[in-house]
This record gives structure tokens, sequence and C-alpha cells, in this order.
């Protein structure tokens, strides 16, 4: 790579901005070389229907059969043999798991599974209020109030310490975090009511760790709150200390990279540097949350060397993700490599990615926009084609990934898409995590119930929604009432299941732990 010169206030900008200079100027090496010449387009072959192989619906009850050599060679040094044949019926060779053999199972698999965190955004996006506004002027207007008050709490803070939802008071909740610290205590908790403290108690990843990928603007802030979280109310009596990650959880930071020229200039691509209309002005974005692949990929191999075999990954603000028991033993007795959860789309799901089948009849998601035209998605919908929209959950096998991150992280696409924001009209380069699916030779796909596993908040008014804030006002909007009943719902049952609060009176407060254990999953 030539190492161009700039100017002192380029140099400048790098510095006092955070940005990977490094980073930036190797994508940009690369895309003038022609190396991002070779990655095709997604074209859509087809959109996929559920076919009970290689798309499972998890909404409803499921059944699974698996041969009984081949589930004990997957589960070796996990599950015995025995284990198994007292949770499934054995049947010529085979064993027939119902849904409450597949959650038992999913349950004695927790020693070996840990749950990481996509961490590294800012709240700013999400409470700006020229973005809510333009979703629904309506609601924005009606729910004034709390989204000032929500707004306050989020503002200048990482998304994931922000209020994860609004109680019916009208103030403020816990935040994303504390929530996701929780439901992985409970979980916990039930798994020692059940079987006792597992042996990966004696490592020092303990049960059931915590990892993320932070950025430079949200490492300290994220590290300086976990600090406090260990007086939380969501937290006492849960024995936080007795989990090593939990507080500290396995951290490494994404770079943030430069914008680039828009398409429209001609001439090789270049660093934009007139952001804002000022000159001598960089633009730091992330590089997509693929990167973790990259960020995290000494993490993965730590936790395959300390015993761990299955690996989450999701947003932090998606109130939805949580372990899921039933999918985490579908996945071990599969052999995939990796699974990951999709829902019907709704209208709120705008900005990710939706399952298709490419050019060379694979599954992947196509993420609207950089991947696939919007126009194009909405025209299978108005056709009447049922979508599968990513619920940005996933579930590595850290045997395959610990083992092949590095050619993974090399090989995820690198995606250039026009911008033509505030910041003026430019370039920016993502890699797309769930892209990752088309990568695997075989990728598992839940179908989930959106209202229990996907309760994202990519706006602030969604969160309201999600909270129910105004839902029983006259002037709420009609288009939108429907919708934002189901997301209140599965609020509420996410709140009194994995997250194990209570209502009382007009706020949410956490059960204690004897509580907790007398309720179903």
């Amino acid at each position: 790579m030539n190492t161009p010169v700039f100017s002192p206030a380029i140099e400048q900008e790098f510095q006092k901005k955070n940005i990977h200079r490094e980073l930036t100027l190797s994508i940009l090496d690369r895309y003038n070389r022609g190396d991002f010449s070779h990655i095709e387009p997604i074209i859509v072959k087809s959109v996929p229907e559920i076919d009970g192989k290689q798309i499972i619906d998890l909404t409803g009850d499921v059944r699974y059969s698996v041969a009984a050599a081949t589930a004990c060679e997957r589960l070796s040094g996990m599950i015995t043999p025995e284990a198994l044949n007292r949770i499934a019926e054995v049947r010529e060779k085979n064993l027939h798991f119902t849904s409450r053999g597949l959650q038992h199972l999913g349950m004695l698999l927790l020693p070996y599974t840990a749950f990481g965190i996509l961490n590294g955004g800012s709240a700013s996006s999400y409470i700006d209020e020229k973005k809510n506004r333009s979703f629904s002027r309506k609601l924005y207007d009606l729910a004034g109030e709390s989204f000032a008050a929500a707004a306050s709490q989020a503002k200048g803070k990482p998304k994931g310490i922000s209020p994860a939802f609004t109680h019916p008071d009208g103030t403020p909740g816990p935040s994303f975090l504390e929530l996701k610290i929780r439901s992985l205590l409970l979980l916990s908790l039930r798994y020692r009511n059940l079987h006792g403290a597992p042996a990966c108690d004696e490592t020092d990843l303990g049960m059931l760790p915590l990892f993320q990928m932070t950025s430079a603007y949200t490492d300290k802030q994220l590290a300086d709150a976990l600090k406090g979280y260990s007086d939380s109310p969501l937290l006492q009596g849960l024995e936080p200390g007795s989990h090593p990650s939990i507080l500290s959880p396995l951290s490494a930071q994404q770079p943030l990279i430069a914008a680039y020229t828009h398409s429209n200039r001609k001439g090789p691509k270049r660093l934009f540097t007139e952001a804002w209309g000022k000159p001598d002005t960089l633009l730091p974005l992330p590089g997509g949350h693929g990167q973790n692949f990259a960020v995290l990929a000494d993490i993965y191999r730590r936790l395959y060397r300390g015993g761990k075999r299955f690996a989450y990954l999701g947003n932090i603000d998606n109130l939805g993700n949580t372990i899921h028991p039933v999918a985490l033993a579908l996945f071990a007795l599969s052999g995939g490599q990796g699974a990951f959860e999709f829902s019907y789309k709704t209208a709120v799901d705008i900005k990710g990615g939706i399952l298709i089948r490419d050019q060379k009849d694979r599954l992947s998601a196509a993420d609207i926009g950089p991947a696939i035209p919007e126009a194009e998605v909405l025209q299978k919908e108005q056709a009447g084609i049922p979508i599968l929209f990513n619920c940005a959950t996933g579930l590595f096998d850290l045997r395959y990934f610990s083992e092949h991150i590095n050619t993974l992280a090399e090989n995820l696409p690198v995606r250039f898409s026009d911008q033509n924001k505030d910041a003026g009209m430019y370039s920016q380069a993502e890699q797309i995590t769930w892209e990752v699916i088309g990568m695997l030779e075989k990728p598992l796909i839940f179908a989930v119930n959106k209202y229990r596993r996907f309760l994202a908040s990519k706006l602030l008014l969604e969160n309201l929604m999600t909270s129910g804030v105004k839902m029983d006002d006259p002037g709420y909007p009609e288009e939108l009432k429907a919708l934002s009943r189901k997301l209140h719902d599965g609020l509420q049952y996410m709140l009194t299941g994995p997250y194990g609060l209570n209502r009382q009176g007009d706020r949410w407060v956490a059960m204690n732990a004897s509580e907790v254990l007398k309720k179903d999953l």
C-alpha cells in the first residue's frame, strides 16, 4: 500500500475523531486496486419458505428426530448418552425430542454457552427528532412527554445503557444492558436449582460468560456503567460477583473508519474530506457489525479454549435477544456451523436483511439498501410474498468459528453504499454480519415469533410503541394500533418471563429468586 500524504489538518482529524488511519486507507487502497470487484451483488433467486429441515419453525410445538449415534457424537463431552435417553424417546436407534425435551437439553447445554452483544452504537440516531417525526408525526406529538424523558436519559450515551422501555407511569426503565445481564443470571440460577454448580465455574470464564464489541465512543461509558450495576436492584440476590465476566465482559473495540467519496465523483475513490461542507473534515463511521469477526477473533478463540462450544451474538437493542434453550438444543443436535433467527417482516422492519436464496442457490441474508434495493423488497411484499426478516441474532459453533475466523473475516464482503445525508454526499464501507450465512455450508434458520424474539428499537418512537405509551389514547395513530398492541404484548411476555419482572402499580419491579424459579421459561 502506498502511504499517502495528507495535510496536517486531515492528519489531526484522524487523531481527534479516533479514526483508524491504517484500516481506512487499507480499505481505500484495496477498493482502488480492484480487490472488491469480484464481490457480486446478491441476486435474489427466490424467497424461501419453511421446510422443517434447514428452515425450522419455532413459533409453535417443535418435534425433532435424530439418529442416537449422531446425537451422542455431536454432544460428546457435554451430555452423556444416559442423559439423552432420559429426555428423548428412543425408537429404532433414533432419538425423538418434544419441545419439553429440547428445552431440557438446552438447559443442560448452558454451561457450554457464551452470550455476545454488539454494543458499539450510540443513541444519537435513535433519539434524533427529525428521524422520529418522519416515522410518525402523530405519535411523536402524542408521546412528546415520554419521548423527551427517554431521550434525556439516552442523550450522549451508548444505546446499550439507555432505557430499554418506558414504565406505565411514563418514566424511563432500566437499561438494555442491565436486562441482558439479569436474563443471564436468572438462567444460571435456574440451572443451579436443577443441576447444581457446573464444572465450568472452576474456570476463569464461569457460567454463561458475557462478551461484547464496543467502540471508541462507547467503551469507557459502558465500563463505568457496568461498575455501577453491582448495586442495581435488578441484580440484587443473583450473585453477579460469582460470574467473572458479567460485570467485566470480554470486550474488544470496533475501529472507526472514514467515509469515502460518492460514486458520482470521477477518478479513483478518495477520502471524503468535506463533511458538513467544511474543508479538511473527515466523517467517522463504523465499518458494519461484520467487523466483529476480526475484532472479536481472539475472544471467540478464548471462549473455545475455555470449554465453551456455542456463542450467541446479537444487537444490544433487541429485547427479544435472549438465550433460547430449544434453539440451542436444536443447533447442537444439527451439527451446523451457525444458526440464525428470522421472523415475518412487518412495517417497522425497515433496516436489516431478509432471507433469500441467491444465484448459487445458497441461503443468505440480503441487507435492505446495501445488498438489495428497498424497491425490490417492497415489490415482493406487494405481490403477497411472505418475507422472513433477519432478527440479527446468531448462534455460532465455537469450534468451527475459532478455526475459520480469519477466513470469515477476510472473505466477508465489503459493500460500499452511497449516502446523501446532512453531512454531505459520500460512500460508506460496511461488512454486514449476517452475510456470513451465505458463507456457511450448513446454516440453520429458525423462524421465530417476532413479538417474542425481535423487539428491536431502531428509533425511540418504536421503543415507545413497544412500551405501550399512549396506546389507549383516542388520538393514537390508527395505522399503528394493531402493531403497537402486538409489540406491547411481546414486551410484557419478555419482562415477566426471561427478564423476571412483575408489574406493581405503574412500574415494573424485579421478582425475587424464589418467584422466578416457580415460573416456566
